[in-house]
C-alpha cells in the first residue's frame, strides 16, 4: 500500500487512497474530517484528514495514551513537532500543528502531529533499482540530512521507510521522533536494530556521524538487498563481525557496485564515529565523483 495518494493535495482533488481494514474509521479527530487510514506505527495510526474549513488535506498521527508505556510515544510526537519547528527544506516533511487532548486530571490522553501530505511511497515499498537513481536518491537524502545538521539536529533513525519518493523521484525525508541536538546522550537505546549505529545501543553522545552510519546502512541495503549485521542483532559472541567490519561488501555482493561506491559505504558503517565520513558535505562530494 502506498502511504500517500498522488492527487491529494487541496480542494476540489479527487481523492484514491488505499484504506487499511484494520477497524472503523473514526470520522473526526481533533476537528479533521478522517478520510483513510494511511498507516500504522508502533503505537501510532496515520490517517489522511481535510480542514473542513479549507478542503486542504493533511496527514494526521495519532498516539491514544491506553497506559503508561505509551506516554513516551507521546513524547516523540511532541518532540518531532518541536524539532519539525526549527527545519525548513524541500526534502523534509513539513509539520503543520501538534494537538493535545487531556483528561480531567491535566494528563494528556491523546495527541496528534498534523503533517505535510507527501506525495510518496517509503523506499521499502518501492526501492529504485537502477544505479544511477539509486545514488540521485541518497544524493537528495545526504542534503536534506544536511539541512538538519545546520540547524545542529541529528535525525537518529535514518531508514528505508523513513526515505520516500514520488514518481519524479523526489525524495522526502520523515519521522523526527527521535531527532536530538548533536551531543545529547540519550537515557535509553533508540533506533531501528538493523540501521542502528553503536554509540545509539552504547548510550554514547550522538552526532552528525551517527546519521553517517545509518545512512551508510541504509545505502547498503539499497545496494546489497542485504541488512549488515549491528551491534544490536549480533550476538555479544559475535560482535567481532561488527567490529572489525568483517561481513561482506555492497560490491561482494553485488559486483554492478563501483568500488568507491562501496568503500564509502563501508567506511560510513565503521563502529568508531571518527573513522567515518565527517559529515553530509563530504558524503555529498564523494557521490558525486562516482563513475557510472
Amino acid at each position: 500500500m502506498a502511504w500517500f495518494d498522488r492527487a491529494a493535495g487541496g480542494p476540489g482533488l479527487s481523492i484514491a487512497y488505499s484504506r487499511s481494514d484494520a477497524g472503523a474509521l473514526p470520522k473526526s479527530l481533533f476537528g479533521y474530517d478522517v478520510i483513510a487510514r494511511l498507516g500504522e506505527g508502533a503505537a501510532s495510526t496515520i490517517y489522511a484528514v481535510s480542514d473542513p474549513r479549507s478542503g486542504q488535506v493533511y496527514a494526521l498521527k495519532h498516539v491514544r495514551r491506553r497506559s503508561a508505556k505509551d506516554t513516551r510515544f507521546i513524547v516523540q510526537l511532541i518532540n518531532e513537532f518541536e524539532v519539525c519547528q526549527r527545519l525548513s527544506h524541500p526534502g523534509l516533511r513539513r509539520v503543520i500543528d501538534l494537538k493535545i487532548s487531556r483528561s480531567l486530571l491535566m494528563r494528556i490522553s491523546e495527541a496528534a502531529l498534523i503533517m505535510e501530505m507527501v506525495d510518496g511511497t517509503p523506499l521499502d515499498q518501492q526501492k529504485p533499482q537502477e544505479l544511477p537513481q539509486i545514488i540521485d536518491c541518497f544524493m537528495q537524502t545526504a542534503r536534506a540530512l544536511s539541512a538538519m545538521h545546520y540547524q545542529l539536529y541529528v535525525h537518529c533513525d535514518l531508514k528505508p521507510n523513513n526515505i520516500l519518493t514520488d514518481a519524479q523521484g523526489r525524495v522526502k525525508l520523515i519521522d523526527f521522533g527521535q531527532a536530538v541536538k548533536t551531543g545529547t546522550i540519550k537515557e535509553r537505546i533508540q533506533g531501528t536494530p538493523d540501521f542502528i549505529a553503536p554509540e545509539q545501543v552504547r548510550l554514547k553522545p550522538v552526532t552528525f556521524r551517527t546519521d553517517v552510519f545509518n545512512f551508510g546502512a541504509t545505502l547498503y541495503w539499497a545496494l546489497s538487498g542485504q541488512k549488515i549485521p549491528t551491534l544490536f542483532t549480533v550476538p555479544k559472541r559475535q560482535r567481532d563481525v561488527v567490529l572489525e567490519c568483517r561481513f561482506p561488501s555492497p560490491r561482494d555482493l553485488n559486483p554492478a557496485v563501483p568500488r568507491l561506491l562501496s568503500d564509502l559505504v563501508m567506511q560510513c558503517v565503521r563502529v568508531d564515529p571518527l573513522h567515518r565520513p565527517r559529515d553530509m558535505g563530504e558524503i555529498l562530494n564523494r557521490l558525486d565523483s562516482v563513475n557510472l
